[in-house]
């Protein structure tokens, strides 16, 4: 029999003036055996955003850097969906942009693709003075998804000529040592792979492998028969496992590194656009449909 669990609900309601974002909580409600990872919370994003949240990313501390809709701004989040601070999107040359993507090295520099303009922008940030400007490191034909892999590099997908591209930064935040690989069928977002490579996933195909020097490896379907319908947001866990939302079929799968794919998540997205994992081993996706953040067990819970 199954044992029934009292349910949580915590709510703060967000209006553009205040920019307060609000968590629902909901615990989960009976114990099933089921291996797939159970659904802590919401977070909410502002309802203001149209076109719901697209770009996540967890830094190392735990914070949460959220692009949503078409707002000019990064929403910095803690785990249970209280505001740190709001990155206005704004540069000299061109005003305020709407990134389409978000991405934080290890040294709390936080980067956003500008599809619009072409562009990508940095931003040292910290959470004691979130102040600062945006600098231009990149111009791209339509730059869209962000990552930085195992070495440190900045990963730019660049939609229109099916390319990603690979780069450092220097003190001076000049690009250093670039690379491309090209051949790609429309590329979206990008998330570190095994090893130092890195996984691209392309609108409507496959999620296509390079290794740390940038040679190609295959793809996710290739190896597994794996048959995707519209593969978005990728992130790796700890363990170097690949995972995948699925913004057409709905889901959220897990490729291990030996073995079969796991589905992660199967019911309750609407349009999955972005995942990550949090440092405490949360799964964390992003879904455009009902505009929340979905906080799950820690796979390494399910164990």
């Amino acid at each position: 029999s199954s044992r029934r669990e009292a349910e949580t609900v915590i709510t703060t309601d967000w209006t553009p003036a205040s920019g307060c974002l609000h968590l629902t909580l909901d615990l989960p409600r009976d114990s099933t055996g089921s291996r797939q990872p159970r659904l802590l919370g919401r977070i909410r994003v502002p309802a203001g955003a149209a076109g719901g949240p697209r770009g996540l990313h967890c830094s190392r501390d735990g914070l949460l850097f959220l692009t949503a809709g078409a707002a000019p701004c990064v929403h910095v989040l803690d785990l249970e969906g209280r505001p740190v601070c709001l990155l206005p999107c704004c540069t000299p040359g061109t005003g305020a942009f709407v990134p389409e993507d978000v991405a934080v090295t290890a040294s709390g520099l936080v980067v956003v693709s500008d599809p619009i303009h072409g562009a990508v922008h940095a931003l040292q940030h910290t959470a004691q003075d979130p102040g600062g400007r945006w600098v231009t490191v990149g111009t791209f034909l339509s730059p869209r998804g962000l990552a930085v892999d195992a070495l440190s590099r900045l990963l730019v997908t660049d939609y229109l000529p099916g390319a990603v591209h690979s780069f450092t930064l220097s003190p001076a935040w000049e690009p250093l040592a670039p690379a491309s690989m090209l051949g790609l069928e429309g590329p979206c977002w990008v998330g570190p792979g095994p090893d130092g490579g890195l996984a691209v996933s392309e609108e409507f195909g496959d999620v296509r492998l390079f290794g740390s020097a940038h040679q190609p490896l295959g793809s996710l379907g290739g190896w597994t028969g794996h048959t995707f319908g519209c593969p978005a947001g990728i992130c790796s866990n700890s363990e170097g496992n690949i995972i995948v939302a699925d913004e057409q079929r709905r889901q959220v799968t897990l490729f291990p590194r030996a073995g079969p794919p796991i589905c992660l998540v199967s019911e309750g997205l609407g349009q999955p656009l972005g995942v990550a994992c949090a440092p405490q081993g949360q799964l964390l996706v992003a879904d455009a449909k009902d505009n929340s953040i979905k906080v799950y067990q820690g796979l390494k819970e399910l164990a």
